[in-house]
């Protein structure tokens, strides 16, 4: 399978949590993450082809930056293997200057 990614993608240790933006609804736990996109771990199922705004909630503060505001893309959606769960992997494709700069900082504490 062809490599795509232009940036490395980080597993974290920090708890990075994803909610709508609007609603509020939490759509699960980031995985991994890059400057371009992440991978989320839900307890419900995601839809493909779905942008969603949200944001990104760290438990710790990190350089002044506790959460991060985005637009994202689900490019895929797969059930985990308990059925319970889902994997998602999802574009950022709308991300304000200062939101890439927290993200950026965010990025350097992985």
């Amino acid at each position: 399978m062809e490599e795509r990614r232009q940036h490395d993608r980080h597993s974290t240790e920090l708890q990075l949590e994803v909610f709508e933006l609007h609603s509020g609804r939490r759509l699960g736990r980031v995985v991994d993450l890059s400057a371009e996109g992440f991978m989320l771990f839900s307890d419900t199922p995601q839809t493909a082809d779905t942008l969603v705004e949200c944001r990104l909630v760290s438990e710790q503060v990190i350089e002044g930056v506790c959460e991060i505001t985005l637009g994202a893309d689900c490019l895929w959606s797969r059930p985990g293997a308990d059925n319970k769960h889902c994997w998602a992997g999802f574009h950022i494709i709308d991300l304000a200057e200062d939101q890439a700069v927290a993200l950026e900082v965010l990025l350097k504490h992985l």
